[in-house]
């Protein structure tokens, strides 16, 4: 074997190991944050630069924080873990008269969750309004969002009875909400926001987003 051959078989041996070695690496990720109390927009919608975006706004830290949902865990406690008030209007929340809730009054231990629209510009859509799609669910059982006035629900979100579902929000809006969810276990629960532009009546879209929460028992 002349040396001219063996130099070039030692250098393409040499390649194909850095090759392997490089595809065998695996990327590095940075771990998941987990929410388990203090204030949260779950859903903080803005618009800028033609694009409209959702984002996590942490503010369980002493400065809030803006995230990816697909970087956050919202972790949801034991505590959370309440007795269904008994009334067919209540029938959407809960198996065997159990359900876990993040509650909308804000109580210690337990992540005060909401929504926010408050940083879009006014003008930018038609009303004034984007429109909150729930487009999926994936867990052990279902999950709601509802309100509470005077002992009497209003369900805004309830996967149990088919989806999507949709709830139209003022620009402008800093909302909590109850998040309801029938069972211990991981959820992924995807949402789309979209709005009308006030100026052509294009719709544009946030795209989908999906929240994982884990529910203790």
């Amino acid at each position: 074997m002349s040396m001219v051959r063996a130099r070039n078989q030692l250098l393409a041996g040499v390649a194909l190991t850095a090759a392997l070695l490089l595809g065998t690496t695996a990327p590095v990720t940075a771990a998941p944050v987990v929410l388990s109390s203090g204030h949260v927009d779950v859903i903080d919608v803005d618009h800028g630069a033609g694009a409209l975006t959702v984002n996590v706004l942490d503010g369980t830290g002493g400065t809030d924080v803006e995230r990816n949902p697909a970087d956050v865990i919202f972790r949801v406690p034991a505590i959370a873990k309440t007795t269904v008030p008994s009334g067919a209007a209540w029938s959407f929340l809960g198996t065997g008269g159990q359900a876990w809730v993040l509650p909308q009054s804000s109580s210690a231990g337990l992540l005060w969750a909401g929504w926010n629209t408050t940083e879009v510009p006014i003008g930018v859509f038609q009303n004034n309004r984007v429109t909150f799609k729930l487009t999926s669910v994936s867990g052990p059982a279902g999950f709601s969002i509802y309100t509470v006035s005077g002992g009497t629900p209003s369900v805004l979100f309830d996967s149990g009875n088919g989806l999507p579902d949709t709830l139209t929000v003022n620009r402008n809006t800093h909302a909590h909400v109850n998040w309801g969810f029938d069972a211990a276990g991981t959820y992924a629960i995807t949402f789309e926001v979209t709005g009308k532009l006030a100026a052509d009546g294009t719709t544009v879209s946030s795209g989908a987003k999906t929240f994982t929460f884990d529910v203790l028992d």
